[in-house]
Order: structure tokens, then C-alpha cells, then sequence
């Protein structure tokens, strides 16, 4: 650390961190899908450093992109201090026929790591985690329901009936 003119610490912030998610054509070719993915690597590594990646595999879209149902998803995690790669790696997945969406996003300091999202793993993990956590949690306390009350001690007989709450009538029709 070094100290600035006016006596204060300077100190360097750690490069921030980047998640790439790619959604490549699974009709392409493998060959084509392995060299793109394997350039991108490359770029990040040669400017930045590269945290993980996932490739989680093929899964069905939410809404049809370029008429396919389904896209291959690669995730990608990265620290990098030099901008340009961002761009760089944004022109160069545009023009790629193969790509049928990216982001590039800059996480926020203290975000938690991403979950493992690959086909086996996410599978394995769902029921285990639901068969741990019932084993983990207490039995849920048995509540008795109070006694019936005696209608006739309910209410006295010359007292008129009020409605449960005066005020759901107004609110039902007052959409102002």
C-alpha cells in the first residue's frame, strides 16, 4: 500500500468479477460449439483470469429463440481489470451464427458463488437435499383445536348480530 499526496492509504480494489452465460445452437456442430467455447476460454485467460466453467449442458428455453426449443447453456466466471475484453468478447459472440444469446454481467462485491448447475449434479442434489432437510426438521407441534362453545352462551338472545368486519364491506367496493 502506498500513500497518496494528501496521506491517505491507496489501496487497489481486486479486478471484479464477470458471468458470462452463452446459449449456443445444439444443432450446430459439435466441433463448431467445442472451438467456441474453447476461443472464449482463451480470451479470458489471456487478459483476465477464469474463475469456472459450467457447461450445463442442454436445456429446454423458456420461449422459442430462432425457432429452437433448446439451447446448450455455458456459464463462464471471471475475474478481468481491462474493459476491452468485455467488448471484445461482446463483438466476437455476436457475430458467431452459433450463439443464440449472451450476457455479461458484473457481479456485485460479496454475490455467492453460483450453484452447480449441471444436468447429474442438480438432479442428485434436489432430493437429497429435500430427504435431509425432513430428517433435520422437528415434528411440526400438534395444536388441539379449542372446544366448541355452547350457543347459547355464545351471544345473549336479545343482542343483534354484528358482521364480522364492517370495514371488508366499504373496502370491497372502494377501488379508488
Amino acid at each position: 500500500m502506498q500513500r497518496s499526496a494528501f496521506g491517505r492509504l491507496n489501496m487497489t480494489l481486486p479486478a471484479p468479477t464477470y458471468d458470462l452465460v452463452v446459449l449456443l445452437d445444439p444443432q450446430a456442430d459439435d466441433a463448431t460449439r467445442a472451438k467456441l467455447v474453447a476461443d472464449t476460454r482463451a480470451s479470458i485467460e489471456a487478459q483476465g483470469e477464469l474463475l469456472r466453467h459450467d457447461d450445463w449442458g442442454e436445456r429446454a428455453l423458456t420461449y422459442p429463440i430462432d425457432r429452437k426449443a433448446s439451447a446448450q447453456y455455458h456459464l463462464l466466471q471471471f475475474h478481468v481489470s481491462n474493459v476491452e475484453l468485455l467488448s471484445g468478447l461482446d463483438r466476437t459472440l455476436r457475430l458467431a451464427d452459433e450463439v443464440l444469446r449472451f450476457r455479461i454481467i458484473k457481479l456485485a462485491p460479496g454475490v455467492s458463488a453460483a450453484p452447480d448447475m449441471s444436468s447429474g449434479a442438480a438432479a442428485a442434489a434436489r432430493p437429497a437435499d429435500a430427504a435431509e432437510a425432513q430428517a433435520e426438521a422437528p415434528p411440526a407441534p400438534v395444536e388441539s383445536a379449542p372446544p366448541p362453545a355452547d350457543e347459547t352462551e355464545a351471544a345473549p338472545a336479545d343482542a343483534e348480530p354484528q358482521p364480522a368486519d364492517a370495514d371488508a364491506e366499504v373496502a370491497v367496493g372502494d377501488h379508488s
